[in-house]
């Protein structure tokens, strides 16, 4: 059925605190195990494996991973060193609370590190080298097919930490195109085109639907925040 739903099979079949996700390729070093549970013992509760760049994969791999790291950044406003990495230890309470947001497929370590950082759960990192892939070897990359994935997980991530923060540059960018455009159009022709009123209404309708996001994105924290507030008392 794909990663995803191994993994949370696998989670939903484990009685530990703490659980270790690895990639079944051969490419993580069991033991660099005990270095992510130590960096877990010492106040995380997520701690990833982040890759270093002398990384085996491929160049197309290392730049999307770099953007990915970069959006992901931006949105948190904190430094992500490895959104993708499938290689992390996380205490079990937290990550089994997540299980519903992750999907079947792919991207499961960008949806669940998202939560965590949404969440107000400390994420931590410990530089790995990733070893061979078994097999041939070889990362086979499809430029439309992986092109599809890259724009499915940029807008995860919006979606998942800050509607808001991602669709309002969006919203700003489409308002002062059709502005731009409809005074350019003004001082040409002097009357208001099909194609402003088409970009002004996209900037509003983005606006509106980043509002919607926004309040949906905090329900999927609503029982995070309940627990943490009665934890502290």
């Amino acid at each position: 059925m794909g990663n995803g739903a191994a993994i949370k099979t696998g989670v939903r079949n484990s009685a530990g605190t703490i659980l270790i996700l690895m990639d079944a390729d051969g490419q993580h070093n069991p033991d660099d195990i005990p270095r992510l549970i130590e960096k877990l013992d010492s106040g995380f509760d997520m701690v990833v494996g982040a890759r270093q760049n002398d990384t085996h994969a491929s160049l197309l791999r290392r730049v999307g991973n770099t953007l990915y790291n970069w959006l992901a950044s931006r949105m948190t406003g904190f430094p992500i060193a490895d959104l993708t990495s499938g290689f992390r230890a996380v205490r079990a309470r937290h990550f089994k609370r997540f299980l519903y947001l992750l999907p079947n497929k792919f991207s499961y370590p960008t949806t669940s590190t998202m939560a965590f950082f949404r969440s107000g759960l400390p994420v931590g990192y410990v530089p790995i080298h990733a070893i061979q892939r078994q097999g041939d070897g070889k990362s086979h990359i499809r430029i439309f097919h992986d092109g599809i994935r890259f724009f499915i997980i940029i807008l995860k991530i919006g979606a998942l930490f800050s509607p808001m923060r991602f669709f309002l540059p969006i919203s700003g960018m489409l308002l002062l195109l059709g502005l731009g455009y409809y005074g350019y159009t003004y001082m040409n022709s002097g009357r208001f085109t099909n194609m402003s009123a088409v970009l002004l209404l996209a900037s509003l309708f983005t606006f509106l639907i980043s509002i919607v996001s926004e309040q949906i994105s905090a329900l999927h924290y609503k029982d995070i925040e309940e627990s943490k507030r009665r934890t502290t008392r």
